[in-house]
């Protein structure tokens, strides 16, 4: 009998598990959301450079089973991913321009 000794190669990064955002434990105020992207708004009207998506999914954030995520600028992915990518956020909650419930996004994952 011969015994075959398999190696497993490292995965790249974009390979590797992804990991849903989560709200640290003592945080107030703080929400996570985790689905595929629905809509991107790419420019912001107001020009301050952050990015806003409409994810479906569990998080029921903004309405039923939808959630509004806004990514400041420097947190903003590039290339920013389009509808049907999934992405992960945690953040504060609070007020958008529309009357909305948003998640103010600390922390943006974006799945391979």
């Amino acid at each position: 009998m011969i015994a075959v000794l398999a190696t497993v190669a490292p995965q790249p990064a974009e390979e590797r598990a992804f990991r849903e955002a989560r709200c640290p434990p003592d945080a107030p105020n703080c929400e996570a959301a985790t689905g595929p992207i629905l809509y991107v708004e790419r420019v912001d009207p107001d020009g301050d450079g952050d990015a806003h998506f409409v994810i479906a999914g569990k998080d029921d954030v903004t309405g039923l089973g939808t959630s509004v995520i806004d990514v400041r600028r420097d947190l903003r992915p590039h290339p920013l991913p389009g509808p049907g990518a999934t992405i992960s956020a945690a953040g504060p909650v609070y007020t958008g321009s529309y009357g909305q419930r948003q998640i103010q996004a600390d922390v943006l994952r974006v799945a391979p």
